[in-house]
């Protein structure tokens, strides 16, 4: 079942917060418009679009993740980090992570399936957390992860329903404004949704004309299932791309994303791999599925971005070999 419960979601003035604890901290990452995209994205029948991508996949672990990671870290006092964290995470939340938990002295357990992506699970080892491996998917790691915080007493960190997260992911957002003001629409990858969600956030703020899309795999369309239904729905969690790999909706990011999102797309594991390569060739950019997504949703439904001013979230980078042969071969 998803993880429970009823929990404020963050406001502007902790999205600000956490931009003035972060300052100095994480990338500023470019937002930058490539013109072989815009030309791939035009063939596909998005004519006159123009894409200007939030390249957060050049953040520190490779994902927007860490800015969260870091905001709720640094907000601990010193009982709290004493007694630790633990985690669940297919990787990027387990980079996040483990670079903060390396960078304010607090032990860490990530909780990963059996066969995670190995740049994931190495760049996590080599941070310093201590990783357990176990069941084949997201929700059997989220399941032994709360039986280990609950037994050693440390703090569960969840992949979605923590506002402190939810706030440090947003500072990509304000970052992204202040880069392009003049967005139509924003796409943003999902797996829990705190990207998107924070997203919502920031746009019903300080952008209210700012149209968010949501962009999940159809592989993996929990979060999709639940906006759509209205309320919390488990799906079929078997996309590739890992950092979709979610299979339930949380409580925290869907009262955000029913309260503001524009609109919820699918697209195929396929697509996003097609995606990955057109970042390679038209943006020189490694993108792993979840970092591609967003321009796959805008590759697999032109009408939908025809003529507007798009952002397209890049988040993340962790590609594995493999994935990079899948991509360069199709």
């Amino acid at each position: 079942m998803p993880e429970a419960p009823v929990i404020a979601p963050p406001t502007v003035r902790d999205v600000l917060a956490a931009a003035r604890r972060l300052e100095g901290r994480v990338v500023r990452t470019p937002a930058v418009a490539h013109p072989e995209l815009d030309g791939a994205v035009a063939d596909a029948g998005a004519r006159d679009a123009r894409l200007v991508v939030k390249h957060e996949n050049l953040q520190h672990t490779g994902a927007f993740k860490v800015r969260g990671a870091l905001n709720l870290l640094l907000g601990l006092d010193d009982v709290e980090r004493a007694r630790g964290i633990v985690a669940y995470s297919t990787g990027n939340h387990a980079q996040a992570l483990a670079y903060a938990a390396a960078r304010t002295a607090t032990p860490c357990t990530i909780v990963m399936p059996t066969d995670p992506n190995p740049v994931k699970e190495r760049a996590v080892r080599r941070l310093g957390a201590d990783v357990v491996l176990h069941g084949s998917t997201f929700d059997d790691a989220r399941d032994r992860a709360a039986e280990a915080a609950g037994a050693g007493g440390a703090r569960l960190v969840g992949a979605a329903n923590e506002p402190v997260l939810v706030a440090g992911v947003a500072t990509a957002v304000l970052e992204l404004l202040a880069q392009a003001p003049d967005l139509d629409v924003l796409v943003v990858p999902v797996g829990g949704g705190s990207g998107a969600a924070a997203a919502c956030l920031v746009a019903e703020a300080l952008a209210p004309g700012l149209e968010v899309v949501a962009v999940q795999s159809a592989a993996s369309p929990a979060a999709h299932d639940s906006w759509r239904a209205g309320e919390l729905r488990s799906a079929a969690n078997t996309t590739r791309a890992e950092g979709l790999a979610v299979g339930c909706g949380f409580a925290l990011t869907q009262a955000v994303l029913r309260d503001r999102l524009a609109d919820f797309l699918l697209v195929t594991d396929d697509a996003i791999t097609a995606a990955q390569a057109a970042y390679l060739t038209g943006a020189r950019t490694v993108a792993e599925g979840a970092g591609a997504a967003a321009l796959a949703a805008v590759l697999s439904h032109p009408a939908r971005f025809a003529g507007r001013r798009v952002g397209v979230m890049c988040s993340g980078g962790n590609a594995s070999e493999a994935e990079l042969r899948r991509a360069l071969a199709g």
